[in-house]
């Protein structure tokens, strides 16, 4: 059976969509089968990041309302060939699947794939009460900013009133620079406030901005501290003991020369 997990944030922008692609690249690239499901009914991006917009034909209201099967309407990727994509609909809204619906789909794709990532709607409204029915794991997405990691305590709290107990934490965006400044909160604030197991913390890297860009997980790009970061959490999810990645600061050359390349 399939190990599902749900990838959520109490607020969009902070890359869980990202987190979402970058998780089934990288356990693609393990070798195994790997299923993404986009749940975020009406905005979908998913198939944006994965470079997969143009080869969608069906999507997951058409699967489930019955109109075609699962197998039909999922994309698989161009390089990795145990990586497939769900996409949703752009056109309709988060009403147009239930709860009992993804989980009976959840179950029935259970049976093929290792893994099932679904990529749940920002918030804590309808959207994210039906891609949460099926998940036994939630991953939690959060900036290492006040607001970010006050929203993600509520989804910790609806989770905890659904009955989900294995929760994990992703910080992405980490500014280590600010971090010492104390312009940016740190690890031990955001473990202090969310008293959940962290499995990912993630620099800001503008690599993930070309990466986004190119339709390519940045866990493919070579040179990149984000995307070293995501193997490396890969590598927890496969129950692997590895440490966190020291941030490096920004010196005052680097600053320097980003100064310099605005001003010319």
């Amino acid at each position: 059976m399939s190990q599902i997990i749900v990838v959520t944030s109490g607020k969009g922008g902070v890359g869980k969509t990202t987190t979402t692609a970058n998780l089934g690249v990288g356990l693609a690239m393990r070798r195994n089968k790997v299923a993404l499901i986009d749940t975020d009914t009406g905005l979908r991006n998913l198939d944006l990041l994965l470079g997969l917009e143009n080869r969608i034909m069906y999507d997951l209201i058409d699967v489930t309302s019955g109109r075609v099967p699962y197998k039909k309407a999922l994309v698989r990727h161009k390089k990795y060939e145990t990586l497939y994509l769900l996409p949703t609909s752009q056109v309709k809204d988060k009403t147009a699947v239930n709860p009992d619906q993804l989980v009976d789909l959840c179950k029935e794709m259970g049976k093929e794939f290792d893994y099932i990532i679904l990529d749940c709607p920002a918030g804590i409204e309808q959207g994210f009460k039906t891609a949460i029915a099926a998940a036994e794991c939630a991953i939690i997405v959060t900036n290492p900013e006040i607001s970010s990691v006050r929203d993600a305590d509520k989804v910790i709290g609806e989770l905890g009133r659904a009955d989900k107990e294995n929760v994990k934490l992703i910080v992405t965006r980490i500014r280590q620079h600010m971090v010492e400044k104390g312009d940016m909160l740190d690890m031990t604030d955001i473990n202090e406030i969310l008293a959940i197991e962290c499995i990912g913390q993630v620099p800001e890297d503008e690599m993930v901005v070309m990466a986004t860009n190119r339709g390519e997980p940045v866990i493919t790009m070579e040179g990149s501290i984000a995307g070293q970061a995501y193997k490396n959490i890969v590598g927890r999810l496969c129950g692997e003991n590895i440490p966190f990645l020291k941030v490096p600061k920004e010196g005052f050359f680097a600053r320097l020369k980003k100064l310099f390349s605005f001003m010319f």
